[in-house]
């Protein structure tokens, strides 16, 4: 793969550029979660301070400083698409049933499943509120349509719990409708509000698709080579929930009947007795190096999309979070 190294900054320098934005974003999201209903104040600032790069609003301030935007509007946007997120996680951990979240207790452990998923449809409905500021009707078509997407794509999820013989496509299907979709309409937004060709929203979307497909490849690596005290959650939690991931499926393709077989059985039972050999199938196989190079290709594809692009500090930085996402370990 041709994907340059990352040099020696962390990807806090990059997201250094955009920290003051950053700030604004941070005081349109306090303002619009100002409500009467104390528990849903509680559950969403709960949730929305539990750290994490904020990466999507800040994919949208890096190429809005990229195509030389500046209009409050990107604060605005930029909460919303955080909004969106926040209220994907909040109903992930409730059908996923998950305990931990960036290393502590996730919201439906800590207030209950009923109130997460209320308060996840507060933030979808308060978002959709929000989008109406743009006073655009191509804003309101992306963020509608990817809402809708990441519904499928949870959907698509839940159909395929379980199922030993996903194969790659489909789970790239997944991937790229449940978390990518929200990286690409936060790129694309980018470009609409700077007005950009439609060439140049084109290749916007590209890049958002390829980055975020990218990070939940990683994702999907670090479940089988993380350390849970970096990545706050436990390793083995995507086989415990029964989710047919790429370094699984390469494992199968790979490996001996046998070995074939021990996965299948683990994953149609969600069962975690046997991880330790599990993940020494996924190691001896070269299934988790074959999977960081189907990453290394989506960082690839991200890099490629921003040829052309203005050369100023948030398009190289743009460049860089592709390639310093091949570094990420949590």
């Amino acid at each position: 793969m041709s994907v340059p190294p990352a040099d020696n900054s962390p990807a806090a320098a990059v997201l250094s550029l955009i920290a003051e934005d950053m700030a604004g974003v941070d005081l349109v999201i306090a303002r619009r979660l100002d409500t009467g209903v104390p528990l849903v104040r509680q559950v969403s600032q709960y949730i929305i301070s539990a750290g994490g790069k904020r990466l999507r609003p800040a994919l949208l301030l890096l190429m809005a400083g990229a195509l030389g935007y500046r209009g409050e509007q990107r604060f605005n946007l930029a909460a919303v698409v955080e909004f969106i997120h926040t209220a994907t996680l909040l109903h992930d951990d409730v059908v996923d049933e998950s305990t931990l979240r960036r290393g502590r207790p996730t919201a439906n452990e800590s207030f209950g499943n009923p109130a997460s998923v209320l308060v996840g449809d507060f933030l979808y409905s308060r978002a959709f509120q929000m989008m109406l500021d743009a006073h655009d009707i191509r804003v309101m078509e992306i963020l509608a349509d990817a809402t809708n997407v990441i519904a499928e794509g949870e959907v698509l999820q839940l159909m395929n719990m379980h199922d030993a013989s996903l194969d790659e496509e489909a789970y790239l299907r997944v991937i790229r409708s449940k978390t990518a979709k929200l990286f690409e309409a936060s790129t694309r937004l980018a470009a609409v509000l700077a007005g950009a060709a439609p060439e140049t929203e084109d290749a916007c979307a590209a890049y958002g698709q390829a980055l975020g497909t990218a990070f939940q490849v990683i994702d999907d690596v670090l479940d089988y080579a993380g350390d849970a005290s970096e990545t706050g959650k436990n390793v083995g939690d995507d086989l415990r929930e029964g989710k047919t991931t790429l370094p699984l499926i390469l494992a199968m393709q790979r490996g001996t009947a046998a070995q074939r077989d021990l996965i299948r059985a683990a994953i149609e039972a969600g069962d975690t007795t046997q991880l330790p050999q599990i993940v020494a199938i996924v190691r001896e196989t070269g299934a988790l190096d074959a999977t960081r190079e189907a990453a290394a290709a989506e960082a690839q594809r991200a890099i490629d999309a921003l040829a052309g692009f203005p050369a100023n500090p948030h398009s190289a930085g743009l460049l860089q979070l592709a390639a310093q996402l091949l570094e990420r370990r949590a």
